[in-house]
């Protein structure tokens, strides 16, 4: 299957060009701008800096192949299960979820939000930087959905304060939603909706209010939702006509949210 093409434009800023190439996230590589490891025609980059295809850019004196005229990205989902990390390398030698994806050449796999080791459910892979970044920064407000599993039940007075928020140690956070799915004995399930991806904040909003979570499964990252087909430990990859829905979203920047779900069979 070939991609379809999409036009290129004159001069775009550093970061979003290397994105585009495959180097990393937009937020990584201004990283590397500040750093000063990145440069312009030989000329240490600042985060205002724009490139051409006419520019050579060169990221830790290594020169990048650039792509102004930009194939539609890769994205693959995963159903990630418990006892996976999330990074390609591991102190401890766990099982990391980069050694269940396919190779790529000339780039790298761009894991979209992260997953705790005991979290199972949707992961969304992308060798877009400025995919991932659309999708990832905060000022987006992208949703994710998730099962949870919690000892115990919240009274009605409870789900009202998840709604309104609770203070965390790094800030408040509140669900935009939640619907009580049912238990038995101890257990009990919801589904919840946020807007928000920082470290461990599902676990964090219940501990807050003094309640333990004994399973967490996410379920959707904005539009893309975990297909109930995909087995643990097993990944798909969207096709051109998926992706072009969501980089028709994600190229329009005064969109506050995705528009609806896609359906993958």
């Amino acid at each position: 299957m070939r991609n379809q093409k999409r036009p290129a434009k004159t001069k775009e800023r550093v970061q979003k060009v290397l994105a585009q190439a495959g180097v990393g996230s937009r937020r990584a590589i201004e990283e590397l701008i500040r750093q000063g490891r990145v440069t312009v025609n030989g000329k240490p980059a600042v985060l205002g800096t724009k490139a051409g295809p006419r520019d050579r850019i060169s990221v830790d004196k290594r020169i990048i192949k650039l792509r102004f005229v930009s194939e539609l990205p890769r994205i693959i989902v995963y159903h990630k299960p418990e006892g996976e990390i999330v990074s390609r390398a591991d102190p401890q030698g766990r099982p990391s979820v980069f050694a269940k994806l396919p190779s790529i050449r000339s780039a790298k796999w761009i894991a979209i939000g992260r997953l705790d080791y005991n979290t199972s459910g949707l992961l969304i892979f992308t060798n877009s930087g400025e995919l991932a970044y659309r999708l990832m920064h905060p000022k987006f407000e992208v949703e994710r959905e998730y099962a949870v599993r919690i000892f115990g039940r919240l009274k009605p007075e409870l789900m009202r304060r998840l709604r309104k928020g609770v203070k965390l140690e790094d800030g408040p956070a509140k669900v935009e939603s939640i619907e009580d799915r049912g238990g038995e004995g101890a257990n009990h399930w919801y589904r919840i909706v946020l807007r928000e991806g920082r470290n461990r904040v599902v676990r964090r909003i219940f501990e807050a209010l003094g309640f333990t979570v004994s399973r967490l499964t996410r379920v959707r990252f904005g539009m893309i939702s975990l297909p109930p087909r995909l087995k643990r430990g097993q990944w798909f990859e969207l096709g051109k006509n998926e992706l072009a829905r969501i980089m028709a979203w994600a190229e329009s920047a005064d969109v506050p949210d995705l528009p609806r779900r896609i359906k993958i069979e």
